[in-house]
């Protein structure tokens, strides 16, 4: 494979299900669709952990959550843990841009992007503390607020997101074409909540008939406890009236399209300035978003909606129109992105776990094992999911599995973790866990990192003064109104802008 530029794309919170080439007859994707049937998308890619700083620090260094300690969202990357793609395509002389949501410690840190525009990173350096509390935390008042607020008007993020656009467009119409393969990296926040999209987007769907989702309405909801302990703790255990449901999944999906119409507007720019022919592209989401099914919202499950991701790769000698059902993993992103401009691995990447997706988007389908973990917000102790070609095994420690048969059940309403059905799975699955890690052990090593956190922070009643009120990780200054919404209130800490300037 010849070296090309880079252009890879991505968001927050995109469920792999609630998009048009994926098979969902309603929203309204057409660039997304567009640069699938121009190239090769996977059915079955996954978040290596779902929920954004852990993501994202899986994205960069190729590594798994267990490996680099980027546990949860008071754990964020700074380019210690392990090396990046960016030091390595930086090494070799390569241009590397990012622009938009990194969710890193701060941009002064040695991360191997250097050239940051419009960065958001973690709030004040130190991220979200409430995860550090995990089973003993109190009920998190504001997690019920997005849905609860859902409907039209648009946000700082949706503000921001524009700007990103923008600012990638402007970048692509300056790039020069005369040096060494470039790498830009574009990191939109949609559809993340705040559910407000532009008002045209929420009016496409508020009267649409949206498909439910699996296991949305209370009767049938899973009560697995560690399901269940979720659920309470974002209280989400009481049902939401028909009227605010349906809305908040109008607003999902305005916000999908909105994200969909900013990436229409860079590819648009690709072709405009003739870089596409030399250009190779991927578009993913850091985690996906349940949007009511299971009875829950937001991230933080191995369920479908939520540890899966959307993943389209577009570009010179990509198979076109081609769907691919080998499972891959946001940690085949560090050879995908170093094979796609022509850098070489390195020694030190020998051991990394990943394949490059180039290569298996022209490869037949095959049996690959992947793996997610889950340390983090509203779990009393960590979950693992292990899937093959049909079964995913989810381990919660201190509670039992759940096993589901993704060909004959593929929105997970069946556990099969007491029928015979679901023992060979179990057992074989179980076997391939061990062999990374030890469960449980690492859920100790998470939870004794934690607690020196939490006493750095000067304790619970500390983390709880800021973190209970903390809806989301606020958008860079320039892009907030006077009453953020990421707080109650309009209560931002002074130091929220830190590390969000313009440029490092």
């Amino acid at each position: 494979m010849r070296p090309a530029n880079l252009l890879m794309i991505c968001s927050d919170h995109h469920s792999p299900r609630v998009l048009g080439a994926a098979g969902d007859g309603v929203v309204h994707t057409p660039n997304i669709d567009a640069l699938a049937e121009s190239g090769t998308r996977f059915t079955n890619a996954y978040s290596a952990s779902p929920i954004c700083v852990p993501a994202r620090a899986a994205m960069a260094t190729g590594r798994y959550v267990h490996q680099t300690h980027n546990w949860d969202n008071a754990s964020p990357y700074t380019g210690a843990e392990a090396p990046s793609w960016g030091h390595r395509l930086v090494e070799r002389g390569h241009q590397v841009t990012t622009i938009g949501k990194l969710h890193y410690r701060q941009p002064e840190d040695p991360t191997g992007f250097p050239d940051q525009l419009i960065p958001m990173h973690v709030l004040n350096g130190t991220g979200d503390r409430y995860p550090l509390l995990r089973g003993d935390a109190p009920i998190k008042t504001t997690a019920r607020d997005p849905i609860l607020e859902a409907g039209p008007g648009g946000s700082e993020y949706t503000r921001y997101d524009e700007a990103i656009a923008a600012s990638a467009v402007a970048w692509l119409q300056a790039a020069r074409t005369d040096e060494l393969p470039w790498a830009l990296f574009v990191s939109f926040t949609s559809p993340h909540f705040p559910l407000r999209p532009p008002a045209e987007h929420f009016e496409r769907y508020v009267d649409a008939d949206l498909p439910l989702p699996a296991q949305w309405h209370h009767d049938d909801w899973p009560q697995h406890p560690a399901i269940a302990q979720m659920r309470r703790l974002m209280m989400l255990d009481t049902p939401f009236d028909a009227s605010t449901f349906k809305r908040a999944r109008a607003a999902y999906y305005g916000l999908v399209s909105f994200l969909d119409e900013q990436i229409g507007r860079i590819i648009d720019a690709l072709h405009e300035t003739g870089l596409a022919p030399d250009t190779r592209v991927v578009y993913t989401s850091d985690h996906g978003d349940s949007v009511g099914a299971h009875g829950l919202w937001h991230k933080c499950t191995m369920y479908e909606e939520s540890v899966g991701v959307p993943l389209v790769l577009a570009g010179p000698d990509v198979p076109a129109g081609r769907v691919v059902r080998t499972n891959v993993s946001h940690v085949d992103l560090f050879p995908s992105v170093l094979e796609a401009v022509g850098v070489p691995a390195q020694p030190d990447d020998e051991d990394l776990p990943g394949r490059s997706l180039w290569k298996m988007a022209s490869e037949p389908d095959q049996r690959r094992v992947v793996f997610s973990e889950y340390h983090a917000n509203y779990s009393s102790a960590a979950s693992y999911m292990v899937r093959d070609d049909r079964f995913k095994y989810i381990h919660h420690v201190g509670f039992e599995p759940q096993i589901f048969d993704l060909v004959d059940d593929p929105y997970e309403t069946r556990d099969l973790a007491d029928q015979p059905a679901g023992q060979h799975p179990r057992s074989e699955l179980r076997d391939w866990l061990y062999d990374l890690l030890d469960p449980e052990a690492t859920d100790a090593a998470c939870k004794a990192d934690a607690a020196d956190k939490l006493e750095a922070a000067g304790g619970v009643d500390a983390v709880l003064a800021d973190g209970i009120k903390v809806k989301y990780s606020p958008a860079p200054a320039a892009f907030a109104p006077e009453y953020p919404d990421g707080y109650q209130d309009g209560d931002r800490p002074a130091a929220a802008a830190h590390g969000q300037g313009e440029r490092p």
